[in-house]
């Protein structure tokens, strides 16, 4: 087993594989699934934002 070059705790529990993944663009449909993701997370966060404004007005 190789020393990691960062020598953080997690790495050792996950076995660096966070390290492995993390230089690499999201390409082609992974791409667009983030962006899906992101844009539907903030409709969603501000349509709840909105019902709690209706509801209490």
């Amino acid at each position: 087993m190789q020393p990691s070059k960062t020598n953080d705790a997690m790495s050792a529990l996950t076995g660096g594989a966070d390290d492995l993944f993390a230089k690499q663009k999201p390409r082609g449909f992974e791409a667009f699934m983030q962006k899906t993701t992101l844009v539907l997370g903030i409709l969603f966060f501000l349509l709840a934002l909105a019902l709690v404004w209706i509801s209490s007005h």
